[in-house]
C-alpha cells in the first residue's frame, strides 16, 4: 500500500464515522466502569462503617437519605435529637446521606472521656475558616498550644476587673433605650437589642473602642454577624453545600464572601486604629497609665518563646474568633437568661430582691458584687443549663476512643457532643424539664457529675473566655431586672434553632414594665 492510499484511508468519512462511534462505545463502557466502580466502593465504605460501628445501635436510616432529614429545619432539631437520646443511651449514629455517620454523644460519661482528650475541632468548623481564620477555636496541634498560652494571659482577673464599668455602662445605654420605648401593648425582641449591646461592650472592654452602635441605629456588623451564623449553618444541614465549589457558585456562597468581606473591614479598622494608637504612644507602661490592658494590647504585645509576636494574619484571626464567641455566644446567653426570668416570675423577683440588697441604687457593677449574686448565679446556670448558647459541639477523632462500657469508635470518627441533651439527661438530672435554680446549690452540685453542666465545654479545649461571658451575664442581668419588671409575650413564644449559638427563629419577645427606682 502506497502512502498516498495510506492517507486517502485515514481521511475518508467512513473510516472517520467508524472511529468515532467506536471512541463513544469506549466512553459509554468506561462511564459504566467508573460508576460501578463508585458505586462498589461506596458498598464497602458502607459495610466497612457499618462493622465499625455496629455496637452503637440507632435510628433507623433510609437506604440513601440516611436519617440527618428527619432533623427538620423547623425548630424541632434539638427535641428530635433529645427523643432519640432517651432511646439509645449515652450515644447513636445519626447519618447525612447514608454515607457520612456523626456519632452523637448524650451522656456525661460519654462526654468526659472526648473532653478529656485533645482531639481538633471537626472539618464542619472548616466552614467558618473564611470568617474566622485560623484562630484559637479553629485551631489544633502545637500552634494551638502556643496561641492558648499567649492569649491566657488577657482573661486574668486582673484584667477583667476594669470591665465591669464598661459592662455596666454598654447595659445601661441598652436599658435607657428600652425606657423610651412605648409598651402599650407591645413587647420587644430581645436579640436584636442584646447583640448591639454586647458588640458595644466587647468593643469596649477587648480593644478599648467606643463604636456607639447603640445609638447609631442597626449595626451593619451584627447584621453580617447573623447572616454569617446561619450560612454557616446552612452549609452544615445541606449536603451539597458541603462542597466548596457548589456553594462558592451559589448565591448563599456569594452572600457569604461579600458578608466575610465586611466582617473583616471592621476587624481590620479596630485593629488599624489600636496600631496607630500604639505607635504615638510608644510604650505599654503609657497604655497603663491611660486605661485599662486590653486583650488587643496583649495581642500586639504577646511574644512566643523566640520572642516572636503574632503575625497579621494570626492577629487578625483571633481578634475575629473572639469578635464572634464574644459577641453572638454572650448574647445568646442574656437572652435566653432574661427569657427564663419572665417565664418563672417567683424567681425573678428573688433575683431582683437580691439585686437591691446587693447594689442599692447604683447602676454600676462592681467587681466585687459578682461574688454576692449567689441565687442570681444560680438562675444564669439554670438558664444555660435548659438553654446553653452553644448547643452542639464537634470534634474529629485522630486516633480510637474506647468508652468506659468497652465500646468503641474508629479514628477518623466525627463525634458530636450534644450539650442541650446532655444538660437534660435523665440520668443526671431529675426532672429536667423544669426550671429550678437550687440544683446548683452547693449542697446539690457536690455529688454531681463533674461533666454534666459544661456550657463552656471542658477539658483543654474548653472556652477561654468563659469568666468574661459569666461576669457579662452577671452584670446584664442584675442591671437588666433592678430596672424593669419582664413577662413573656405568649403569643410569640420562642422556637428554638440550634445555629452557631442557639438562638429563636422568631426572635425572643419579652414585656418590660418599669420600675420605680427610689433615687428617681
Amino acid at each position: 500500500m502506497t502512502m498516498t492510499s495510506v492517507v486517502e484511508n485515514v481521511l475518508s468519512p467512513s473510516w472517520v464515522s467508524l472511529d468515532t462511534f467506536q471512541i463513544l462505545q469506549y466512553a459509554v463502557v468506561l462511564g459504566v466502569v467508573a460508576l460501578l466502580g463508585k458505586l462498589m466502593k461506596l458498598y464497602f465504605r458502607r459495610r466497612e462503617l457499618n462493622k465499625s460501628f455496629a455496637c452503637f445501635p440507632g435510628p433507623p436510616c433510609h437506604w440513601l437519605f440516611g436519617n440527618a432529614h428527619k432533623c427538620r429545619q423547623d425548630g424541632t432539631d434539638l427535641e428530635t435529637l433529645e427523643l432519640w437520646a432517651k432511646e439509645f443511651p449515652y450515644g447513636f449514629l445519626v447519618w447525612l446521606g447514608n454515607f457520612f455517620p456523626i456519632f452523637i454523644i448524650t451522656h456525661p460519661d460519654y462526654a468526659k472521656t472526648v473532653f478529656g482528650r485533645a482531639d481538633p475541632k471537626a472539618w464542619t468548623y472548616n466552614f467558618l475558616e473564611p470568617w474566622i481564620g485560623q484562630g484559637l477555636l479553629l485551631l489544633s496541634g502545637q500552634k494551638w498550644f502556643q496561641h492558648r498560652r499567649l492569649l491566657t494571659p488577657a482573661f486574668h482577673y486582673d484584667i477583667l476587673k476594669p470591665y465591669m464599668k464598661l459592662m455596666s455602662d454598654s447595659t445601661n445605654v441598652m436599658l435607657d433605650k428600652w425606657e423610651k420605648f412605648d409598651y402599650q401593648n407591645k413587647s420587644v425582641e430581645l436579640f436584636q437589642h442584646v447583640s448591639l449591646m454586647t458588640l458595644d461592650s466587647i468593643m469596649k472592654c477587648a480593644f478599648s473602642y467606643n463604636s456607639n452602635c447603640q445609638n447609631e441605629g442597626d449595626s451593619t456588623y451584627t447584621k453580617v454577624i447573623l447572616d454569617l451564623c446561619s450560612l454557616v449553618y446552612l452549609r452544615f444541614r445541606r449536603v451539597l453545600f458541603q462542597s466548596d465549589l457548589i456553594f462558592h457558585l451559589s448565591p448563599q456562597g456569594f452572600r457569604f464572601r461579600k458578608a466575610c468581606k465586611l466582617a473583616h473591614q471592621h476587624t481590620d479598622e479596630v485593629i488599624k486604629q489600636r496600631k496607630a494608637a500604639l505607635a504615638n504612644e510608644n510604650e505599654l507602661e503609657k497604655i497603663q497609665q491611660k486605661r485599662h490592658l486590653d486583650f488587643l494590647d496583649i495581642l500586639l504585645c504577646a511574644k512566643d518563646d523566640n520572642g516572636n509576636g503574632i503575625s497579621d494574619k494570626d492577629l487578625r484571626a483571633e481578634v475575629d474568633t473572639f469578635m464572634f464567641e464574644g459577641q453572638d455566644t454572650v448574647a445568646s446567653g442574656i437572652s435566653w437568661i432574661l427569657y427564663c426570668m419572665a417565664k418563672y416570675p417567683e424567681h425573678q423577683e428573688k433575683c431582683r430582691e437580691e439585686i437591691r440588697e446587693i447594689l442599692g441604687d447604683r447602676d454600676t457593677v462592681e467587681w466585687d458584687d459578682l461574688g454576692k449574686m449567689n441565687y442570681t448565679t444560680m438562675c444564669i446556670k439554670e438558664s444555660m443549663r435548659m438553654y446553653p448558647p452553644a448547643p452542639l459541639v464537634l470534634r474529629q477523632l485522630t486516633k480510637p476512643i474506647t468508652f468506659f462500657d468497652g465500646r468503641s469508635l474508629p479514628a477518623g470518627s466525627l463525634v458530636m457532643l450534644n450539650i442541650y441533651a446532655i444538660h437534660r439527661s435523665l440520668s443526671v438530672w431529675e426532672d429536667p424539664e423544669v426550671f429550678d435554680p437550687l440544683r446548683f446549690s452547693p449542697e446539690n452540685s457536690s455529688g454531681r457529675h463533674c461533666h454534666a453542666f459544661v456550657p463552656f465545654a471542658a477539658g483543654v479545649r474548653n472556652c477561654i473566655g468563659q469568666n468574661f461571658a459569666m461576669n457579662e451575664m452577671k452584670v446584664a442581668t442584675a442591671l437588666t431586672l433592678q430596672r424593669f419588671q419582664v413577662s413573656p409575650d405568649e403569643t410569640r413564644p420562642p422556637i428554638k434553632i440550634p445555629q452557631v449559638v442557639l438562638t429563636s427563629m422568631n426572635g425572643i419577645h419579652l414585656y418590660l414594665k418599669k420600675i420605680k427606682r427610689t433615687h428617681q
